[in-house]
């Protein structure tokens, strides 16, 4: 049975005041009945760690270096992540292969260093409005399996998040059936390439204007497994609704 999970990408917003958030979020919610995660800038995820050991909430980076280390500046390793108080890490997301140009190979490799140091990685896969009208959403998503995810992964260190980017901070939102389907797909694809066991424990998240007034109809669709939310993960109020109809279809 996959555990439900509601991740938080907060992206470039936070700052020390922003801690008070996750405290409002551990007390509201100590017995949900889905994982939590919150994904803030580098600069607080030791805070934010600290703040909350021993709770439900896990801390994790936005992305990390290939690399262990080395003349990166500027980049963070996945070591480093993990040394801060770190558990998972997203790669792959749409604005880092949008914005930095990360194609495949760079989110596998990524993913491969997040793997190695004992992290869970979040790789996120998604098409864009062109490609969606394009009628080659599933193509896309083929592609994105199989070049950004390495051959080590287990149920345990990937979660994959997909994220059509035409959905991104529009307020647009795919249909339940186009997000049944391609949910569906990617479970298909990964019991193809690692087997029954393997692909039936990696949690699938949707992640594209998820807030609380359509998270329970988007949790009902098969084989969702959670959510990876953006800016409704910046405050308690908005992120709370959508843990909390994440653990009532749980």
């Amino acid at each position: 049975m996959r555990r439900k999970l509601a991740a938080g990408n907060w992206k470039m917003n936070g700052t020390s005041e922003s801690l008070a958030e996750i405290d409002t979020l551990i007390k509201e919610h100590a017995e949900a009945g889905c994982d939590m995660l919150i994904c803030p800038p580098a600069t607080l995820i030791h805070r934010m760690a600290d703040a909350a050991k021993d709770t439900n909430l896990a801390v994790g980076g936005q992305d990390c270096h290939a690399e262990t280390s080395g003349a990166h500046t500027g980049d963070i390793s996945a070591v480093m992540l993990r040394d801060a108080g770190a558990s998972h890490v997203i790669t792959g997301h749409s604005e880092r292969r949008v914005d930095h140009g990360e194609r495949d190979e760079t989110v596998r490799a990524k993913t491969l260093a997040a793997i190695e140091a004992g992290l869970t990685a979040i790789v996120c896969v998604g098409e864009s409005l062109k490609e969606r009208e394009a009628s080659n959403t599933l193509d896309i998503i083929a592609g994105q399996l199989s070049g950004s995810i390495p051959d080590t992964v287990t149920g345990q260190n990937l979660v994959v998040a997909y994220e059509p980017i035409w959905a991104i901070g529009t307020g647009k939102v795919p249909t339940l059936d186009q997000i049944g389907e391609v949910h569906d797909y990617m479970r298909s694809r990964l019991e193809r390439r690692f087997g029954a066991g393997v692909a039936r424990s990696v949690r699938l998240l949707y992640g594209g204007s998820v807030k609380a007034g359509n998270a329970a109809e988007i949790f009902g669709v098969s084989n969702v497994d959670g959510a990876l939310v953006g800016g409704a993960s910046l405050k308690a109020a908005d992120f709370g609704p959508i843990v909390a109809a994440l653990s009532a279809s749980s």
